[in-house]
């Protein structure tokens, strides 16, 4: 909410910047041409038609096929639906800029006239299931083709290798892995450079957002079995009951965040589920916790993970259960580090938008939230310059609306979720294109 308020603030000064510091370059002029006659449509189809996490399979053609006929040397299948677009044009830095693809299991309610009644075969479950783009992925997509076409208009204004890459299963944190497990460096070389932005609903419509530090923490999924000895509720004393050892993890999990961080330190521990027993007067002989753990720095990462294994396992030993039978901590392999931006490359970047954009249309509004990204899987190992930036999502009118007391902005992963679609596309290409310009300049 914060943030919203934050964007908001901002609004009147970014609708003057908008009126008085009109771009009116050849950039600015051909981003908006094209998304009159071309993009406009290519986002309503991607929006209407959105594909679930590893089953990509309409929207990875289509962006294949569109980069294709930019001129564009184009491999598909990378990771499974992944899609690798190269242009080179002469010596020069290999520069990568990716775009996810993937959508969410949700019914879509935003009452759009364009909205999604996509169904389709969920890969985890085997159910049949609503999709809906409710993360911005379809804004993303869009702007990878927009700026595939702008750069490959501008061959004399740049020089090295361009790579577009269209990444699955984001919102499953497993997609950039699964690409670098296909060997996609080996294949198509390492980059000097890596960018990637993300739609923002609590942003006004086409606003820059760019921070030094971590705009996006790490994120782990962690799984803690508590087991138990079944006896009947009138008689405890028979059995080991693992709800209340499960109770007392739950609460003693929340000391690792407030006495065992710095206060300064950013980190989060949620217990998002707790399952077990099957009636009011059984003591059940198991219980299931699940978790989800945040951080902005691998040692706080190793720190919360070490602690709740730490704290699981002797609170079984202090409840009296045997050595086989203490509780296990288990980690998720859809994991990721914190998006750690590259400090100056952000000071390097955000002069460039300014300069281009207009001072006041590039801002750094730190990261309110603990949200995860897997792009780190690009750029951890080996250790790649990188900006991730957001641009913002939602019409000022909207966001005025809400300060008054309106509907709220409905926020990422709801079923409400809507972007303005002209100014966040031609905003993302915008930025994305003076970027790349930036870093790969003609000698």
């Amino acid at each position: 909410m914060r943030k919203i308020i934050l964007s908001v603030a901002l609004s009147t000064a970014f609708l003057v910047s908008l009126s008085t510091n009109v771009n009116a370059n050849d950039l600015a002029a051909s981003i908006k041409a094209d998304y009159q006659n071309r993009l406009s449509a290519m986002f309503r189809d991607f929006h209407i038609n959105p594909e679930l996490s590893t089953a990509e399979f309409r929207t990875a053609k289509k962006l294949a096929k569109a980069m294709r006929s930019s001129g564009f040397k184009v491999t598909e299948g990378v990771g499974g639906t992944g899609v690798v677009a190269l242009l080179e044009n002469g010596p020069g830095p290999l520069v990568m800029m990716r775009g996810d693809i993937d959508g969410l299991p949700l019914k879509e309610k935003s009452g759009l006239e364009y909205a999604s009644n996509a169904m389709q075969k969920d890969p985890i479950t085997g159910n049949q299931v609503s999709v809906m783009h409710a993360c911005g992925h379809d804004v993303h997509i869009t702007s990878l083709i927009g700026t595939a076409k702008q750069m490959a208009e501008r061959l004399d204004q740049w020089s090295g290798t361009l790579m577009l890459i269209g990444q699955p299963a984001e919102e499953r944190l497993m997609g950039a892995r699964i690409m670098m497990e296909d060997n996609l460096w080996e294949r198509f070389g390492t980059p000097d450079y890596a960018l990637a932005f993300h739609v923002s609903a609590g942003l006004p419509a086409g606003l820059v957002n760019v921070q030094e530090g971590a705009p996006f923490a790490g994120a782990d999924t962690v799984d803690i079995i508590v087991h138990g000895v079944g006896a009947h509720g009138a008689s405890p004393h028979a059995g080991k009951d693992p709800v209340l050892l499960g109770s007392q993890i739950v609460v003693a999990l929340q000391t690792l965040v407030a006495r065992e961080l710095p206060p300064r330190q950013a980190g989060v521990v949620t217990v998002g589920s707790f399952h077990a027993g099957t009636k009011h007067n059984i003591i059940s002989d198991r219980a299931h916790l699940q978790l989800t753990v945040r951080n902005t720095n691998l040692k706080t990462r190793d720190t919360l993970l070490a602690g709740i294994e730490r704290i699981a396992l002797n609170l079984g030993r202090a409840a009296g259960l045997p050595e086989d039978k203490l509780p296990e901590v288990i980690v998720s392999p859809e994991t990721t580090p914190p998006t750690i931006n590259n400090d100056e490359l952000v000071r390097r970047l955000k002069k460039v938008w300014q300069n281009e954009l207009g001072e006041n249309n590039v801002v750094s509004i730190p990261s309110q939230g603990m949200g995860a990204e897997d792009f780190p899987y690009f750029t951890t190992d080996p250790a790649i310059a990188s900006v991730y930036f957001s641009v913002g999502g939602t019409s000022l009118l909207d966001l005025a609306a809400a300060k008054a007391g309106g509907p709220a902005i409905p926020s990422h992963h709801s079923p409400l979720f809507k972007i303005e679609p002209q100014p966040a596309v031609i905003s993302g290409v915008h930025a994305t294109v003076t970027a790349l310009l930036d870093l790969m300049p003609v000698n």
